[in-house]
């Protein structure tokens, strides 16, 4: 298999490093926190230079590109820990563009071009990440749709301008789209631990746009391209906590010498290389695996966060514990790699989670084999 990258790959690539060293520098991802965690001028360049068109369709406006173009680019924000949701308008371009209505696909364009934000929001309390359980209601009546019921941790929840929002519609999910704008919609902002923003979201007979009756397929889907999104973004955030933590142990010194003297501490720098690679690896196989059929699909993305979520761990706690106090300080950006992994390890289902995913899938197989 050829896993080198191609000419416009690499271009792409190139075009979001250079954006994140020049136009979202350190000092420009604290102002955006102390502000309040999200920033429309900055998703608005991200729009300029067409990241949130990646997976719409082209003949709805936006770049039709697939999931090793989304990979590149979601590294390269990682590496500068851009806190604006690119991740929803990937996961918005494909669900709709793959399943949408043609109401809902009237959106594709204005997400296309960044002037509209549409994210997702699916997590309910006491859910415990399983995608089934989904207690928003939804009516219809003379076909138009009403939906009532409570979302929580929607990224940007009190600054989007629309949600895709699984809810039971007759026994069954489907997807809807619903406007923040719309009546019964209220919205309760908050900063999260990465120094982003999320919200919790109520709808009360809120009018809803019919996205797809088949919401459980949507939704798995939609679920997966966040995941493999955040496969690449942990790689992304890794990359730079590692090579910070090898020129701190190569600068700081104890006892009068570098601590890149003691053994043990090479040892820890070593297994935190190991990790990253293991888990460059399983973005890899998380993004190849993408639009693979949905079992194949599933069980492959379940796989690669379940590792992604232990490198995550490992390299984000060996950083601040091989860097000392001024590890946890806020002045110091290795802190942040490590709330940023911390958080992004929890995001559409924690390394538990998806350890028990993959020993469903293997019960599962097994028992065809019996």
């Amino acid at each position: 298999m050829d896993f080198d990258f191609s000419e416009d790959q690499e271009q792409l690539r190139d075009a979001a490093r250079k954006w994140v060293e020049k136009g979202y520098t350190f000092d420009r991802h604290q102002s955006i926190v102390k502000a309040g965690g999200f920033s429309r001028d900055v998703y608005n360049e991200l729009a300029e230079l067409g990241l949130t068109a990646l997976f719409v369709p082209e003949s709805d406006g936006g770049m039709g590109m697939g999931p090793i173009e989304a990979m590149v680019v979601m590294e390269e924000l990682g590496r500068g820990m851009v806190l604006e949701p690119l991740t929803q308008a990937l996961i918005a371009g494909a669900v709709i563009g793959g399943y949408g209505s043609a109401d809902a696909k009237a959106w594709l364009p204005r997400i296309a071009s960044g002037e509209a934000l549409v994210v997702l929001a699916y997590q309910e309390r006491a859910a415990r990440y399983a995608l089934k359980t989904t207690h928003t209601t939804a009516t219809e009546t003379n076909g138009a749709y009403q939906i009532s019921g409570s979302k929580s941790l929607v990224p940007v929840g009190d600054q989007a301008d629309a949600f895709l929002v699984p809810a039971q519609l007759q026994g069954k999910t489907a997807l809807f789209l619903v406007e923040r704008q719309a009546a019964g919609v209220t919205t309760r902002g908050y900063g999260t631990q990465n120094g982003g923003r999320a919200a919790e979201v109520t709808f009360h007979n809120s009018p809803a746009t019919l996205v797809t009756l088949d919401g459980q397929t949507a939704l798995e889907h939609a679920v997966d391209i966040g995941i493999a999104a955040s496969c690449a973004e942990a790689v992304g955030l890794m990359d730079p906590a590692v090579t910070i933590t090898a020129d701190y142990l190569n600068t700081r010194k104890q006892f009068g010498v570098t601590l890149n003297n003691f053994q043990a501490l090479r040892h820890r720098i070593a297994d935190m290389k190991m990790q990253l690679e293991l888990a460059r690896s399983m973005s890899y196989y998380a993004s190849l695996k993408l639009n693979a059929p949905a079992a194949e699909r599933s069980a492959a993305l379940s796989r690669a966060k379940y590792q992604l979520g232990q490198s995550m761990r490992f390299v984000g706690q060996q950083a601040v514990q091989l860097h000392g106090g001024i590890g946890v300080t806020d002045e110091y950006i290795i802190s942040h790699y490590f709330k940023a992994l911390t958080q992004l390890e929890m995001s559409f289902g924690d390394s538990l989670h998806h350890l028990g995913q993959v020993s469903d899938a293997m019960q599962e197989t097994a028992g065809v084999f019996a």
